[in-house]
């Protein structure tokens, strides 16, 4: 075991994120120790630091959106060497013998799945530690390569933000024709606006402020229309054969679904309780129209993600910060002030001294 690892990690659901000396597991056969340099900040690390979920081990040490270089590999290992640069996003393992996993979507295994942090490990029953820290290991199988023409800083949110947003697009099969509408343009909303035009979409942003408009037609979108305007709603009626939500707080989806043609599909990528107000389910039925969520995506789809944006020149929109700044980025984050992620420099931990 290494001990003393710099890490930052929340105690209790009220404490600030702070310094904290974790241990991590000596690489086993079929494993992969990696140097983390940048780690991305998701919304989902201020619901587990503040146990918002009803589910956080303390301590919790955040952080599922990591780029480094690898410094060592098991004997087993026959796709990594030191020095490559690599990605690790929500998950660490997984059963790998479930339907689900043979199928290469580890983020539904039948068994759970071993996440990145707040987890457990499904080998020694360890906890799992996230990428606010200065090392990780994980199993090869887990393991991302970082294409060469991806910035590594801004490449690190396509680990969640990335593949949450392209992975209902890749499964509903968009492309050329389809009429794609996004609501919400935050970490999610903005890569799925990039998304959606790189596979050939018709694209448009619903939002509540057309001030958001130049933005809007920057990252992608051909048409921005304000959910708040019922003549502007009542324009776009049977139109979509798409929605992606990516809004993570309880919202009105009813106006959105009306938007839907017949055999269209709304897919909420954000919200994770109740949908409230209620959904009027006659929305659905008079129109066959679909419903349904969507999680992450495996680790093979992950990389194909990661190889598109190489391609088609994605990346996210970041901000750099110092790991010392991090409490204050999660009070931006609750503000929305932040276009559209931060990014943690996790050199910036080498300053710090247990």
């Amino acid at each position: 075991m290494t001990m003393n690892i710099r890490s930052f990690a929340a105690t209790s659901a009220t404490s600030p994120v702070a310094l904290h000396a974790i241990i991590r597991r000596d690489p086993r056969e079929d494993d992969v120790a990696i140097k983390i340099l940048y780690c991305g900040v998701c919304h989902s690390d201020i619901h587990q630091a503040r146990n918002e979920w009803h589910s956080t081990v303390y301590p919790v040490v955040p952080g599922h959106e990591i780029i480094g270089q690898v410094t060592a590999v098991g004997k087993n290992v026959t796709h990594y060497k030191p020095g490559d640069w690599v990605g690790v996003g929500c998950m660490v393992d997984s059963c790998q013998h479930c339907a689900s996993c043979r199928d290469n979507l580890e983020q539904f295994c039948e068994n759970v799945a071993t996440f990145t942090y707040n987890s457990k490990d499904r080998h020694d029953g360890t906890p799992t530690y996230g990428g606010y820290s200065e090392s990780i290991v994980v199993s090869e199988k887990f393991v991302l390569r970082l294409p060469e023409k991806l910035d590594p800083k801004s490449a690190a949110p396509l680990l969640c933000a990335g593949i949450t947003t392209y992975s209902p697009l890749r499964h509903w099969k968009i492309g050329k024709g389809h009429k794609v509408a996004v609501v919400g343009l935050g970490g999610l909303g903005h890569m799925a606006l990039k998304f959606a035009k790189a596979l050939g979409a018709d694209v448009t942003l619903f939002t509540r402020s057309m001030n958001k408009a130049p933005e809007a037609s920057r990252l992608g979108a051909d048409h921005v229309v304000l959910s708040t305007d019922a003549e502007q709603m009542k324009a776009v009626s049977n139109h979509f054969d798409f929605i992606l939500d990516t809004v993570p707080q309880q919202h009105d989806l009813n106006p959105y679904l009306a938007t839907l043609k017949r055999d269209g599909t709304c897919v909420l990528v954000g919200l994770l309780e109740p949908v409230e107000p209620p959904m009027n389910s006659g929305l659905l039925v008079m129109g066959r129209k679909t419903l349904a969520g969507s999680l992450i995506g495996g680790i093979a789809e992950t990389q194909e993600m990661l190889n598109f944006c190489a391609q088609h020149n994605i990346t996210c929109d970041v901000e750099m910060i110092n790991i010392q700044e991090i409490n204050q980025a999660y009070t931006r984050m609750l503000k929305s002030d932040v276009k559209y992620r931060f990014v943690i420099d996790m050199k910036s931990i080498e300053t710090e001294s247990l």
